[in-house]
């Protein structure tokens, strides 16, 4: 190494600068340079062999990637000139040194595209007599010094599902339809204002998804990885396989794909007939029950051993528990018996038996009121979802198709597989319109972006209708994120670009006026709603079972008298 280069492997060291010295034999061996490591220079001398054979065959994104120092020690070429038709676009750091009156400038060059010419930035004046360096940037950040770009077309693509949607990009019409494509369809032109720059758009139809028999990527996707796009304007999820082939750069649209449901009614989810008392209650009734039943047994007993009563009278209450017990369950449906004590003490105990549980019956029956026309919350994952007696359908997107079928999670593929899936081969996959229609007709969860289904929502649903509106997440994704090419130049740009635009509210307005937000309720409790067999289903049941049980109670009593009277004969 000769001096003058350790001298300036010195100087930079001292300003904090890493310097990677490589071998003359090993200078086209590019992966040996290290990439993106932030203050790592390669010193290139151009009079080395192979050095320009090097430079010409950077790509813009291997200029991106490495930070270079030029020096020219033998060849005398003009730099400046010899860099102008080099792939050294906004984002890659290129130091050169230009000799002026015994001092050195330290010089830049750049250019906003591989059309345009080149821009020379003055980066520092190295004085050649104390060796001191003095920093001539207006701004130590590249990307704020380079955010003009001159007029530069960048290429954008945006994916369309409804061709009507081209001639709604810019006017609001049919928030609903491509809804995160005109979001950042008017957030991709405020980037360009931004950089100064122009804009064209190819029309994609899908985000793009792998051929595994190809290996190539379809969509937009399959755009920025072959170049032809710069941008990519309508958001993606994000995914392991597409990594390797983009860079996310910035969340623009916080949307959330869920399914959304009525919430049901309480008796759908439980057995309103035993809700209306706490379990304490309950234990409490029984023990009052049991205890009354013994008190009136010896209240009985005594009646009848003291001859007060007509033995073949048969409204008298006989001393038996049995009937006691039949008694008071009678007090306790409000329902009178056909045999009562005749004595003060025992009609005593029979009517504050009564009286106690026609408070707890007139409390009982007011509570089942209101339980029938309550909403239940007890689904809240997708689990609940699953088992419930609510129907399912998704929302007839590709992304939609992709994921669901995709679904490896032992919940969600079962989802998929039982509740989404159709013996008869068919998916209940439904346009937006119908699967909101539907959910509001019937017991339905539709799996739909809810940002663009609130607005069909708002408009068909009556106000109280909006009220119990439930949403359960399905989809494993963050937010989607804007894409870009993988290590594109512009990186730094466009990146600090959307951040902008969300920090001056730009983001938060184009989301607003395009997504609605969910509904509030304000109609709770104006629609009454009737009753149907389901909320009756425990009471017909027991009613059907006691029916059973008395049939079989007289089978059992027609087979004992029958038997007796065989023994007899």
């Amino acid at each position: 190494m000769k001096n003058y280069e350790i001298k300036l492997i010195k100087t930079l060291n001292m300003q904090n600068f890493m310097v990677s010295v490589q071998q003359e034999q090993d200078i086209i061996n590019k992966s040996s340079f290290p990439i993106h490591q932030h203050n790592n220079f390669i010193v290139l001398d151009l009079s080395c062999e192979n050095s320009k054979q090097l430079l010409n065959e950077l790509t813009p994104n291997e200029f991106f990637q490495r930070k270079f120092i030029l020096l020219d020690t033998q060849s005398k070429i003009n730099l400046q000139k010899y860099l102008e038709f080099k792939a050294i676009l906004p984002s890659s750091e290129i130091f050169y040194f230009e000799n002026d009156v015994g001092n050195i400038f330290v010089k830049q060059v750049y250019r906003t595209s591989l059309e345009s010419s080149t821009n020379i930035e003055t980066f520092g004046l190295w004085f050649k007599g104390n060796d001191a360096f003095k920093d001539l940037r207006s701004t130590t950040v590249t990307s704020r010094r380079r955010n003009d770009l001159y007029g530069t077309e960048l290429r954008a693509s945006i994916v369309v599902t409804n061709n009507d949607t081209l001639h709604h990009l810019d006017d609001y019409h049919d928030k609903h339809i491509d809804t995160i494509s005109k979001v950042n369809y008017q957030l991709t032109n405020r980037l360009i204002e931004w950089l100064n720059a122009t804009i064209s758009y190819s029309i994609v139809t899908s985000w793009g998804y792998k051929n595994n028999e190809t290996n190539e990527w379809s969509g937009m996707i399959g755009e920025l990885e072959k170049k032809i796009a710069d941008l990519g304007a309508s958001p993606l999820f994000f995914t392991a396989d597409r990594v390797d082939v983009i860079d996310y750069i910035a969340c623009t649209s916080q949307t959330k794909s869920k399914f959304v449901f009525r919430s049901p009614k309480l008796s759908y989810t439980d057995n309103v007939f035993v809700l209306p008392f706490d379990s304490g209650v309950w234990k409490s009734l029984g023990a009052m029950l049991m205890i009354s039943s013994f008190i009136l047994y010896f209240a009985s007993s005594t009646e009848w051993k003291s001859n007060l009563v007509n033995v073949n009278d048969p409204t008298i209450l006989k001393p038996s528990m049995y009937e006691t017990s039949f008694v008071l369950f009678c007090a306790l449906c409000q329902q009178g018996s056909s045999s009562l004590p005749i004595s003060f003490g025992s009609r005593l105990i029979t009517m504050i038996c009564f009286t106690a549980l026609m408070f707890l019956y007139a409390s009982y029956s007011a509570n089942i009121v209101a339980l029938l026309q309550s909403p239940s919350s007890k689904i809240k994952t997708l689990e609940d979802l699953y088992n419930s007696r609510i129907k399912l359908g998704v929302d007839d997107t590709v992304f939609n198709h992709y994921y669901f079928a995709h679904a490896d999670e032992k919940i969600r593929k079962a989802i998929y597989n039982d509740r989404i899936k159709r013996k008869d081969g068919k998916e209940n996959f439904y346009n937006l319109s119908d699967g909101v229609k539907m959910i509001r007709e019937d017991l339905f969860g539709f799996h739909m972006e809810v940002g663009v289904g609130y607005k069909i929502l708002l408009e068909e649903f009556q106000e109280d209708e909006k009220c119990g509106l439930q949403e359960i997440q399905y989809l494993q994704v963050i937010d989607p994120f804007y894409a870009i090419q993988k290590n594109s130049s512009y990186y730094e740009l466009f990146k600090i670009g959307l951040l902008k635009l969300h920090e001056f509210g730009l983001q938060d307005r184009e989301n607003s006026r395009l997504y609605t937000r969910k509904p509030k309720c304000s109609g709770q409790g104006s629609k009454f709603i009737s009753v149907g067999l389901i909320d009756v289903q425990p009471a017909l049941l027991i009613f059907l079972y006691g029916i059973g049980a008395g049939f079989m109670a007289l089978f059992i009593e027609k087979f004992h008298f029958r038997f007796k009277s065989l023994v007899k004969n």
